[in-house]
């Protein structure tokens, strides 16, 4: 069994994940739905591994949640292009680790900003996309997918809407999933 890559992140509906500072503070819908989050059980249910990039982390662990780690019943790794130990190209990294003999069963979440998102994307790394589109036109701010370089066909597998997001759920066109 094979895990997949999924990249699940949030996006205003004109395609920016981040003001020019690189905030994240419009992620929290409309507001109107009682206890309505920001995350759909079902995808918070089904990963075993987060892999995200350097400022995410930073951004995480400092601002989102202070002094504790959201996550510490799964595998974490950070992917960055700062000097550390173990060094492997950005384009190999989600699909290390995939085959669930070694690991946790689920999915790898990969949660970055658009730079990983646009480098993983690139490299046809990503098996599903999970993209919450929220209510918010800025016209400025960091680009999700601007600047891939190619087309990448894709079918929606679901959408759902809750507190005025929109989660679309897509995979690659013509390949099966790899559960």
């Amino acid at each position: 069994m094979n895990r997949r890559a999924v990249l699940y992140t949030g996006m205003r509906l004109d395609g920016s994940i981040a003001d020019r500072a690189g905030g994240a503070g419009w992620m929290a819908g409309t507001g109107r739905s009682p206890g309505a989050g920001t995350a759909t059980p079902i995808f918070t249910e089904g990963w075993a591994q987060w892999r995200g990039g350097g400022r995410t982390h930073r951004q995480i662990a400092e601002e989102l949640s202070p002094g504790r780690w959201p996550y510490p019943e799964k595998e974490s790794f950070v992917l960055t292009r700062r000097q550390s130990g173990e060094r492997r190209p950005l384009s190999t990294a989600p699909r290390t680790g995939r085959s669930s003999g070694g690991g946790r069963e689920g999915d790898i979440w990969v949660c970055g900003g658009a730079e990983l998102a646009r480098r993983l994307a690139a490299a046809d790394c990503i098996d599903r996309y999970h993209l919450s589109v929220l209510p918010s036109l800025l016209g400025v701010g960091l680009s999700l997918f601007g600047g891939l370089g190619g087309e990448r066909p894709l079918r929606l597998v679901s959408a759902e809407r809750y507190n005025g997001i929109v989660d679309l759920v897509y995979e690659r066109r013509g390949e099966a999933a790899l559960l």
